[in-house]
């Protein structure tokens, strides 16, 4: 009753150590030797609407492909940026570590990234995930181990403790949330303030834009598919580079997932992969 398959142990396992490198990362100062050409330790993945621009939140600032698809730091902050959400036209939220060390809390962007305003929880939290739904962001405070909720950027709401990697917030249901765990996907059914405990399969990372497209990417870059919200899901392939470290879907076809070697984008549900931004070889989240 109690066996428990090997396969899934495993996976739980790296889960377990990809949590644990995140954790080790956000302790850094910050401080790295790559040069402004290069970007590793991808955090976050997102697509402006407005203009259909490819942002990607790294560990040494946020960057975008170039005229030849070269990465490109937008504005001049070259912090760590961990959370990373794109709310609407050029509206971004984000987390992370300042170069000097420290939380960020949240902070937000009104001008594509380029320059940041601190909402809240500065030196207070770091949030390892935000979501955007509903008028409301959802976050991962990940210093706290808590879900918290906030409608204006300021004042927040707490939610469940637990040990999550990544959060999900259905499109259809601001109630409906579901969270990455070593067990499997925990689901909240109020807003995440309780989450029933992680059932099978465990992923990496969740993204969930249209009803029938929810996305999860295991630890060894496998991805997943789910039409109904998380009850069943099929593989759909193997996003090529090896461990993930972000993944985001734009939409129900639209998939962007970033691993060791770098961020790849999808327009067929995730079958065919083509590489948008190289990705310096690295060898922690």
């Amino acid at each position: 009753m109690n066996k428990r398959p090997a396969a899934v142990a495993a996976t739980a396992l790296a889960l377990s150590l990809t949590l644990a490198a995140c954790a080790a990362s956000a302790d850094s100062t910050g401080s790295d030797t790559t040069s402004g050409t290069t970007v590793s330790h991808i955090h976050g993945l997102g697509l402006d609407p407005g203009d259909q621009r490819l942002y990607v939140a790294t560990h040494e600032g946020i960057y975008t492909p170039g005229p030849k698809g070269e990465p490109e730091l937008v504005g001049d902050s070259k912090d760590d940026f961990m959370g990373f959400t794109v709310a609407d036209d050029k509206t971004f939220y984000a987390s992370g570590h300042p170069a000097s060390g420290g939380n960020k809390g949240l902070i937000k962007s009104a001008d594509a990234g380029k320059t940041w305003k601190s909402l809240s929880l500065s030196g207070e939290s770091d949030f390892h995930a935000l979501e955007s739904a509903h008028g409301t962001v959802y976050g991962y405070d990940a210093t706290n181990g808590l879900v918290r909720t906030t409608k204006d950027g300021v004042s927040w709401k707490d939610g469940a403790r637990l040990e999550a990697m990544d959060l999900a917030v259905s499109p259809g249901d601001p109630g409906v949330v579901l969270a990455t765990t070593a067990e499997g996907i925990a689901r909240s059914s109020d807003g995440g303030k309780t989450f029933a405990p992680g059932k099978e399969p465990v992923m990496a990372f969740l993204s969930w834009t249209a009803k029938d497209g929810l996305y999860g990417i295991d630890t060894s870059g496998g991805l997943n598919r789910s039409t109904d919200g998380g009850t069943t899901w099929k593989k759909v392939s193997t996003v090529p580079g090896g461990r993930p470290q972000a993944l985001t879907a734009v939409g129900a076809e639209h998939v962007l997932a970033a691993t060791q070697t770098g961020v790849f984008e999808s327009k067929d549900g995730g079958k065919a992969f083509n590489k948008r931004l190289a990705v310096a070889s690295s060898g922690g989240h």
